[in-house]
């Protein structure tokens, strides 16, 4: 695309040389930006793109966008907000990928990868090409890739979408996280259905308190589009059993549908029977009832289901086909997930790592347990630390044995943060042992017979963030060989 065309788009730039190379790529790694690039200058943690204009001149780039004054000689378009224009041109660029694409969005504190996943089971089983966006990976169709965020930026994404498009994929499911909304990650995205799961404490790090955070979770709702018409219709799907879904819908545009427990909802689960093999409940939608049976265990697993039935119903599929397809589900990678090596007791590694999800996996766990309860917990390092002393308190009054220990301290001391964790706690319900591994050796050696153990924080993750070194760690195969060493 030659520049002059691209530079249509955006309404207010000033450009010092009048050129008009073709742009072969947009780019802002200065490590990436080669011939014929666009290379956009973004000030980040670190680095400031505008010291390495000089270099990518050099080596060939077409154009820079910049918020600076900057003297090279090849030309620079300069800009108020570069993160908001190289959303507009990355969205030109690629040809307005979101728009070809059923968009699914889904954001909260909790459940947004479970979510994702369901609906794009559900999507991939009536024949749906399909890509999705998260935590664990991304996907377009069978091919996997790793991402360095939940929700990547927009030059990022746009690419992505790109890439699907020309893989003649039809939907795309992605986790939208409260940062990626407040930095402008996801603007230039065409969500066609945007979900909500819940809102719970975390990240108040960075949102600095619940007002912000629910506020970021708003953003997904309020920039959905403005337009009525069946071709494009926009949808918001709400949990109509959290208070923020009040504010939600008074923020978008989009048509409402909800789903729930405890309140009368669009769609809705009542008598739900929870066991230690999976949970039944009978489904309430517009257009009918059912009885479902899941392998899915938990309270928080049916608010899931609904969320993602309720998505993939407006999504234009068959409520038993759904319901076929979510009765296979055995569980996502490290959520509610069981650790298996013949052992007499049950070891579950879950990704919790906020009050509300610990709370939520122990009072499941409490259901079913006929042994003993021991939750193996920790909490990140320059996170969140209000978070510690609750969550503490919550292992420590829901389980029969607490263990505090480290997930990822990154540059806190790992000391510190369980003298944080220690704080929640009124009596000696729990011992600490930092090294986490040991941690969970301490606590397969001394179960029992139908005891379970919850290895809480980690979940899917194969690493352990000390310091600033990244160091293989996995839960499941620690507990794995935890056991196997016991049996001997």
């Amino acid at each position: 695309m030659e520049l002059r065309e691209l530079l249509t788009y955006l309404v207010n730039y000033e450009m010092d040389i009048q050129a008009n190379p073709e742009i072969t790529s947009i780019e802002m790694d200065s490590r990436k930006a080669g011939k014929g690039c666009l290379f956009v200058c973004m000030e980040g943690l670190l680095f400031d793109g505008h010291d390495f204009a000089e270099t990518v001149a050099n080596n060939g780039a077409a154009a820079i966008l910049a918020e600076k004054d900057i003297d090279v000689n090849i030309p620079v378009i300069k800009v108020k907000n570069t993160k908001k224009a190289l959303a507009v041109l990355a969205d030109a660029f690629y040809g307005h990928p979101s728009q070809k694409l059923h968009l699914i969005g889904i954001t909260g504190t909790n459940g947004k990868t479970t979510t994702s996943h369901l609906i794009e089971k559900v999507l991939r089983d009536a024949g749906k090409s399909t890509g999705m966006i998260g935590t664990i990976e991304m996907k377009i169709k069978d091919q996997s890739f790793k991402v360095a965020n939940t929700t990547p930026d927009s030059l990022f994404l746009q690419n992505a979408f790109y890439q699907m498009t020309e893989e003649k994929v039809e939907a795309a499911v992605m986790e939208v996280s409260s940062h990626a909304l407040v930095q402008g990650r996801v603007w230039g995205c065409d969500f066609d259905i945007a979900v909500f799961t819940n809102l719970t404490q975390d990240h108040l790090d960075y949102h600095k308190n619940m007002e912000e955070y629910q506020f970021a979770k708003s953003l997904l709702f309020s920039q959905m589009g403005n337009t009525y018409n069946r071709s494009d219709r926009k949808v918001a799907v709400l949990n109509n059993d959290d208070p923020a879904s009040k504010m939600f819908e008074r923020v978008t545009s989009a048509q409402v549908v909800s789903y729930g427990i405890d309140n009368d909802s669009d769609v809705r689960a009542t008598d739900i029977m929870i066991g230690s093999q999976g949970t039944t409940f009978k489904l309430q939608t517009p257009i009918g009832s059912r009885e479902v049976t899941l392998k899915l265990i938990g309270k928080f697993s049916v608010y899931n289901v609904l969320a993602a039935t309720t998505a993939c119903l407006l999504s234009g599929l068959d409520l038993d086909q759904i319901l076929a397809s979510l009765k296979e589900v055995t569980g996502v990678s490290g959520r509610f997930e069981p650790v298996i090596a013949g052992q007499d007791f049950t070891v579950i590694v879950d990704y919790a790592h906020t009050p509300d999800s610990l709370e939520n996996v122990l009072r499941t766990i409490k259901e079913f347990a006929t042994g003993k309860i021991t939750a193996v917990v920790g909490c990140g390092g320059d996170r969140d630390k209000t978070k510690r002393p609750l969550m503490a308190g919550i292992a420590a009054n829901l389980a029969d044995h607490a263990i505090f220990t480290s997930d990822n301290p990154r540059t806190e001391d790992p000391l510190q943060i369980l003298k944080d964790m220690e704080e929640g706690v009124d009596d000696g319900n729990y011992v600490t042992i930092p090294d986490r591994k040991k941690a969970i050796e301490h606590a397969v050696e001394k179960a029992r017979a139908n005891d379970v153990i919850l290895i809480a924080g980690k979940g899917h993750e194969t690493y352990q963030i000390i310091g600033k070194d990244i160091l293989e760690f996995d839960d499941r195969i620690v507990a794995r060989e935890a056991i196997k060493a016991v049996k001997k």
